[in-house]
């Protein structure tokens, strides 16, 4: 009987906001609108993925992150996502681990993007996007994502592994594998495909790991994992779950933003002529992408103890699901927040990147990244004109583009 009457009370939520459908008709808005005003946090008893609790304003996604050892990111609980682990399989990444471990693994990652790195990493992102944007069509349609968004970021990050940039296909694919959160996957058919493509990446970048083995230290990240106490061991599933992680995290979001600049300039227009007028804001238009996009569009954790959120009561071993999507979309800290605005002067506020001790390792990285796509359009006036209907991603983890067709202009 106390079970039925707490869950009575719960605020339940009339929308299963992990539904794709969602996400690739672009209908996302209006649910988390009115969640924002009417239920902060609130109950999801039946979907996919399970029952689930919802937050989505900034505050309170931002009390859930700050509060690490109630909520808890770990796989063993669940993992970080909306489904149970990754296609129900262990998945230990280090942001799938609770400090101690988490900590103690992003201090050997965290290094790579430290100031003096970036001084020599921005100078790579700002040659590469030339290089693409050289061999760009005027005139002609082309697939923005393809031809432009995904070589951009997986450049990178063959840079950061020191791999040969010819193989950025395969880190693609294996991407697309590791953050597959689907209902669709939901099946033994993608499963197996999962397994092994998993199984593939973890052979090829177990060469990697024992070539830099053998080989002082360096700065790049497969060196700096296996020349260290903390991540130097690490059992197979482990390294295969890391690997995934920076190969995830180095491009997915990066190029998904990337591609959502198409559709802010093609909503507002105006916004590119203002960067025109002011070059210098670019890097505020990165943060203001970030925001607008959200490229992550949920992160998840599991409750460790009964626990008050939203004026909701929790329960141990409850999942919550935070809509970074929505907390970016919250107008009570971005007015006006459906804008897209390169002016914003709070867009560095967004949570794209998480809040707490698991915002984003490599969030300067993606910044600069998206900045230096932004100066080439601006220096060589162009501009990007959706030609048809983008092809939406199918998924509630992460908010981007499997394909848009898009012509530049020159004015």
């Amino acid at each position: 009987m106390a079970s039925q009457t707490l869950t009575r009370e719960r605020a339940l939520n009339p929308y299963d906001v992990s539904a794709d459908a969602l996400y690739t008709q672009n209908a996302w808005r209006e649910p988390f609108a009115f969640l924002r005003k009417e239920m902060p946090v609130s109950w999801r008893a039946d979907s996919p993925f399970g029952g689930y609790w919802s937050a989505v304003t900034h505050e309170t996604i931002q009390q859930i992150e700050l509060m690490p050892e109630v909520f808890s990111s770990s796989w063993k609980l669940g993992n970080i996502t909306i489904a149970e682990s990754i296609n129900e399989a262990e998945f230990p990444n280090f942001i799938a681990q609770d400090p101690p471990i988490h900590t103690a693994q992003r201090k050997v990652i965290a290094p790579a993007f430290s100031p003096g790195q970036m001084i020599k990493l921005e100078a790579q992102v700002r040659e590469r996007a030339k290089m693409l944007f050289d061999t760009l069509p005027l005139g002609e349609t082309f697939d923005w994502v393809e031809q432009l968004a995904i070589p951009q970021t997986l450049g990178m990050l063959c840079s950061l592994f020191d791999m040969p940039f010819d193989e950025w296909r395969d880190l693609k694919r294996w991407s697309d594998y590791a953050s597959g959160v689907s209902a669709d996957n939901l099946n033994d058919e993608y499963r197996a495909e999962w397994q092994k493509q998993m199984g593939e990446m973890l052979v090829r970048f177990d060469r990697e790991l024992e070539a830099r083995r053998a080989l002082p230290p360096s700065d790049d990240l497969l060196s700096r994992m296996v020349h260290s106490e903390a991540m130097g061991q690490l059992p197979p599933l482990e390294r295969l779950a890391n690997i995934a992680l920076l190969i995830v995290a180095g491009n997915d979001t990066t190029r998904n933003s990337i591609s959502g600049l198409v559709e802010a300039f093609h909503l507002y227009p105006e916004e590119l002529e203002t960067l025109r007028a002011d070059p210098t804001l670019s890097a505020n238009a990165a943060q203001e992408i970030i925001r607008w996009q959200s490229p992550v569009t949920h992160m998840r954790r599991t409750a460790t103890r009964d626990v008050e959120v939203g004026g909701q009561q929790i329960r141990a071993g409850e999942k919550i699901v935070m809509w970074y999507i929505s907390g970016n979309r919250d107008e009570s800290v971005f007015p006006g927040a459906e804008r897209f605005d390169v002016r914003r002067d709070n867009a560095r506020r967004h949570i794209g990147f998480g809040h707490g001790i698991h915002r984003c390792v490599g969030a300067r990285l993606a910044e600069v990244q998206i900045a230096a796509v932004i100066d080439e359009l601006v220096a060589r006036r162009l501009r990007p004109v959706p030609v048809g209907a983008p092809e939406r991603l199918a998924s509630p983890f992460l908010h981007g583009f499997s394909a848009m067709p898009v012509r530049l202009e020159q004015d």
